[in-house]
C-alpha cells in the first residue's frame, strides 16, 4: 500500500493550498495519520496529527495557519495551508501510523512559494 500526496505547486505568497493524501489500498488500525515538510537543507518537521478519535495536534511553531483534516474517503487526509510564506517552501509529506502495519509514508509534494 502507498500513500500518494497531491496539491502542491508553485503559489504566490499569501496564497492558499489544499494538499491531499491516499492511500492506495485499505491500511488497517490507523491510529494517527500526519504531515511533515522538509525544507532543503533542513530536517524535515513535523506539521500536525489527527488521530483515529479526531483529535488534531499542531507543532507549536506552526499553529495557526495550517489546518488538518480527516477526508470522508478512508485513509485519507488533508492539510489546508493559508497564508503562505516564502519559507513554507519544502516538500510536504503524510504519514500514516498503524498498530498493526506500522508507519508509512508517502512520496512528497513540492510546495513553492514564490515573493
Amino acid at each position: 500500500v502507498k500513500l500518494v500526496e497531491s496539491g502542491g505547486g508553485l503559489v504566490q505568497a499569501g496564497g492558499s493550498l489544499r494538499l491531499s493524501c491516499a492511500a492506495s489500498g485499505t491500511i488497517s488500525g490507523i491510529s494517527a495519520m500526519g504531515w511533515y515538510r522538509q525544507a532543503p537543507g533542513k530536517q524535515r518537521e513535523v506539521i500536525a496529527f489527527i488521530n483515529s478519535a479526531g483529535t488534531t495536534t499542531y507543532a507549536d511553531s506552526l499553529k495557526g495557519r495550517f489546518t488538518i483534516s480527516n477526508g470522508n474517503a478512508k485513509n485519507t487526509v488533508y492539510l489546508q495551508v493559508n497564508s503562505l510564506k516564502p519559507e513554507d517552501t519544502a516538500v510536504y509529506f503524510c504519514n500514516f501510523l498503524s498498530h498493526i502495519h506500522g508507519t508509512t509514508w508517502g512520496q512528497g509534494t513540492q510546495v513553492t512559494v514564490a515573493t
